[in-house]
């Protein structure tokens, strides 16, 4: 018999394309679960290491907030090193950084070195956050790279929620080293695929590589002209030159900037991250007693999270970016008025418990329906090419400033006010960012990026007559 009989038969033409394109996107995606894993895996570890290392209220807050502090020096400097050293390069620091740090910090002997390597996890963090979408968005087709980098965002709160079952799961023991270290094992697991892996066209053409960007968007995208988009990329990097902070300050752009960074800070100032890192002393103090209940309970508020990540990617194109997000932010104000009620007149024993939690399991899904579906939305739409990275930047920075607030502050405030002025605090800062959102907040659905773009260089009104 001849060796053709007994040969496979040959693979189609663009199985190989179309398997790379998916390997970057789980690659992407893997990153993102390792990055939910770690920012929620402090709740659960924060109850026993409390104890372990006899932390007060002030000092509960440093834990996390060193990881929010060292995220923004990851977010600055992210798109530099990304730039530099290429994306691939950067995911393999992030996954690198993530193996070495998380694995520190579970066999961190006190407080100052659990709080100086959270730091160094904070810093990888933040790189990620820069570098992980723009890894994804970069590599994947067309067709295909909304559903991409909507699933690396899916990805992250699914890594917060198996967060929560891990707590729960290692909780009887006290086993707060567990819950820190075992993402080290998924995270040195992404380094395989991300060696093999290509950078992305994009970055080689910024590097002046231009064959190779052809060589990785035919192996990327099987349907396209691989020199006609690469030439298309070309052509999109040289309208991004000048994109400088300054511009954002001035006229055209002010109002965009204005509104960009302002929903970033609300993002985070209302208290979502309030929840994520604090949920078990939440539970507890509002009379949930035993470990059990407090971290299996936050797990079923992460689920319903991510029910609603999911349920806004598939409604924001038929009711609208406007719709989606004011829903979402006045649920958050109904929410915090029933936690301030519950806590400030309700029976800490009885059926209010349960309100309480439905309060919590509730504001937490409508945060991921409006804030956490669309602000990346909004803001990759304000800005013309060259002040797009800037803008998100900008974004990104008061995201993460109002985290660092509510990560270091948020467990004294608990302590020294009571959890109903403090959720009382936090549901007026949610009808701030109502007000704010509803006078702001341009409904896009269905309207191409320049229109959207001469919205807010006119000043915040749809122009007359598109020319």
């Amino acid at each position: 018999m001849s060796t053709a009989t007994l040969s496979s038969p040959p693979p189609s033409p663009d199985r190989a394309p179309r398997r790379a394109g998916r390997l970057f996107a789980l690659t992407g995606a893997v990153v993102g679960v390792v990055y939910g894993y770690d920012t929620g895996s402090i709740s659960g570890a924060l109850v026993f290491l409390s104890q372990e290392f006899h932390l007060t209220e002030a000092e509960k807050g440093l834990v996390n907030s060193i990881l929010v502090f060292g995220s923004i020096v990851g977010a600055l400097i992210g798109g530099k090193v990304a730039d530099a050293l290429g994306r691939r390069v950067a995911m393999l620091i992030v996954a690198g950084s993530y193996t070495v740090f998380v694995a520190l910090s579970a066999l961190a002997p006190n407080v100052i070195v659990l709080d100086a390597v959270r730091f160094l996890l904070g810093v990888a963090i933040g790189i990620s956050i820069v570098a992980a979408p723009l890894y994804i968005a970069e590599s994947a087709p067309a067709r295909t790279r909304g559903a991409c980098v909507a699933a690396y965002q899916v990805a992250t709160v699914a890594g917060i929620v198996v967060t929560y079952f891990v707590n729960w799961g290692l909780s009887g023991g006290g086993h707060w080293r567990w819950m820190l270290g075992l993402s080290a094992i998924p995270a040195a697991l992404v380094l395989v695929p991300l060696f093999r892996l290509p950078d992305t066209p994009r970055w080689y053409v910024l590097k002046g590589r231009t064959d190779k960007a052809v060589e990785v968007m035919a192996m990327t995208d099987p349907d396209a002209d691989p020199r006609a988009e690469t030439d298309a990329v070309r052509e999109a990097l040289d309208r991004e030159r000048g994109g400088a902070v300054r511009t954002l300050v001035h006229k055209p752009y002010a109002r965009a900037a204005f509104f960009v960074v302002g929903l970033g800070f609300f993002c985070q100032i209302t208290g979502i991250n309030a929840v994520t890192y604090y949920s078990p002393q939440i539970f507890e103090e509002m009379g949930f007693t035993g470990d059990g209940q407090n971290f299996l309970l936050p797990s079923f508020v992460q689920l319903a999270s991510l029910a609603a990540t999911i349920l806004a990617i598939l409604v924001i194109d038929r009711l609208g970016r406007r719709v989606v997000l004011l829903s979402g932010i006045a649920t958050m104000v109904a929410m915090l008025a029933t936690l301030t009620a519950v806590f400030a007149f309700g029976d800490l024993r009885g059926a209010m418990t349960w309100v309480g939690f439905a309060a919590i399991l509730l504001f937490t899904a409508a945060f991921n329906f409006g804030f956490g579906s669309l602000i990346w939305v909004y803001a990759g739409e304000a800005f013309p090419a060259r002040l797009r990275s800037t803008g998100a930047s900008a974004m990104l920075t008061a995201d993460l400033v109002a985290n660092l607030l509510i990560a270091q502050f948020f467990p004294s405030l608990m302590a020294w006010a009571g959890a109903a002025w403090t959720f009382a605090g936090l549901g007026l800062l949610a009808v701030g960012a109502l007000v704010f959102t509803a006078v702001m907040a341009p409904e896009t659905k269905g309207r191409h990026l320049e229109e959207i773009q001469a919205f807010w260089r006119n000043g915040g009104h749809w122009p007359t007559s598109s020319s």
